[in-house]
């Protein structure tokens, strides 16, 4: 199953993955940023919602091949990809990135600066990180050294785990898989803002993101209905179809800019969370608008957000997202850049806030080029052609022996 590539997605990821890690780094400096008199510190305090927008991004992209095929009325045994295929792309996307993230940290910061209690505490950390099991104990998901970002990929792994399987029952039934879906999301919230005090180990997990993956399916069975009305008008009609895609734009980006102001004024930490829950779901549904719209507005925009610019930066997200922060809170730990103050950011230091925040992106971002030329696309080819080899000798085995040619008649 192949896809066309949908440019202005590259630009969507990129600010969502800004965004959530301007929070990071703003936890660190304490910068509030302006534009004019206008202070953007809603976007930077609630920043960490823009997660659920590169969630609902990744299932609407694994879903779109899918879904297209669906509606051209392919045969299903054409529509569905075969799991094993899928889940070797899924290793070969995120695997070398992950695992070399993962001893860095360990080698680079958490053994030297002796990070755990005990050899059974590193042991347990290491075997949860290698499983993608780790934000299921509170040790291993809130106290680990090995990288604070790196739960988003494990709730990535876990949909993995799970999206064949969904897709196979929604290729039957596609509104009763997604209402499911959607449906325990509810539930288990409800259940955990009932009965729990304490969210933290439970916001988020998978499970309370089925919702915005259900969204994010349902988006792609939308996405070539769109797009075959959008081909099917010309001239003004088509002028008229871009100047409401990009109407449906601004209300959908001001309904994630009012979202995160509102969770932005929420106070305690446990308040946090549970606003956060509560505010999920309309989160996506603003993030979904933004998504399906982006790419049908007026030239201008999208031009804005798919160019080879866009494309390049989204090209290294991941490994941005998965390096910031741990980038972020090793330069604050060893006073970088050089501050006379112990907590400069609590004392409003303006040149030294805006020296970290520039450095912090600015490093974060030389990495993730380095980790994405240098580990992750070396690390991709290497397994695949490690599958590649697999499916050869397989083959051998199964095949039965070729009989002895007849010689050849003169």
């Amino acid at each position: 199953m192949t896809r066309r590539r949908i440019p202005e997605l590259d630009g969507f990821r990129v600010v969502m993955v800004f965004i959530v890690s301007w929070f990071h780094i703003w936890q660190q400096s304490w910068l509030t940023p302006h534009v004019g008199r206008v202070s953007l510190d809603f976007l930077v305090r609630a920043g960490y919602m823009a997660v659920d927008a590169t969630l609902l991004l990744s299932a609407f992209l694994l879903c779109l091949p899918w879904a297209e095929a669906r509606y051209r009325g392919e045969p299903a045994d054409r529509r569905l990809e075969p799991a094993r295929a899928f889940y070797r792309k899924r290793l070969a996307r995120v695997l070398p990135s992950y695992l070399f993230v993962m001893a860095l940290m360990l080698f680079a910061v958490a053994i030297p600066q002796r990070k755990y209690a005990s050899g059974g505490a590193m042991a347990l950390d290491i075997l949860t990180h290698l499983t993608f099991t780790f934000p299921f104990t509170r040790a291993t998901y809130q106290h680990t050294p090995l990288g604070g970002a790196s739960w988003t990929l494990a709730m990535e792994v876990h949909f993995y785990l799970l999206l064949p399987l969904l897709l196979r029952g929604a290729d039957r039934k596609p509104g009763a898989v997604m209402a499911g879906m959607a449906a325990c999301a509810a539930f288990f919230r409800v259940y955990c803002l009932w009965a729990l005090e304490d969210y933290s180990m439970v916001v988020n997990q998978m499970v309370n993101f089925l919702d915005v993956y259900a969204l994010g399916m349902a988006c792609a069975l939308c996405w070539p209905r769109l797009t075959a009305l959008r081909d099917r008008l010309s001239g003004g009609g088509r002028t008229a179809f871009h100047l409401g895609a990009t109407l449906v734009l601004a209300l959908g980006i001001a309904g994630f800019v009012l979202v995160l102001r509102d969770q932005a004024g929420t106070g305690s930490y446990s308040g946090i969370q549970a606003g956060q829950m509560v505010r999920r779901p309309l989160l996506a549904l603003a993030c979904a608008g933004i998504m399906l719209s982006l790419p049908l507005a007026l030239r201008p925009v999208r031009l804005l957000f798919g160019n080879p610019v866009m494309r390049f930066l989204a090209g290294i997200s991941m490994n941005y997202y998965l390096l910031h922060q741990n980038i972020a809170v090793w330069l604050r730990e060893h006073n970088i850049p050089f501050s006379d103050l112990t907590y400069p950011n609590q004392a409003g230091e303006t040149v030294w806030q805006l020296q970290y925040t520039a450095l912090a992106f600015g490093l974060s971002l030389a990495a993730a080029v380095l980790v994405t030329y240098l580990i992750e696309k070396p690390g991709a080819a290497l397994l695949r052609r490690l599958f590649a080899r697999m499916d050869r000798r397989r083959g051998d085995l199964r095949s039965p022996a070729s009989p002895p040619k007849a010689p050849s008649s003169t």
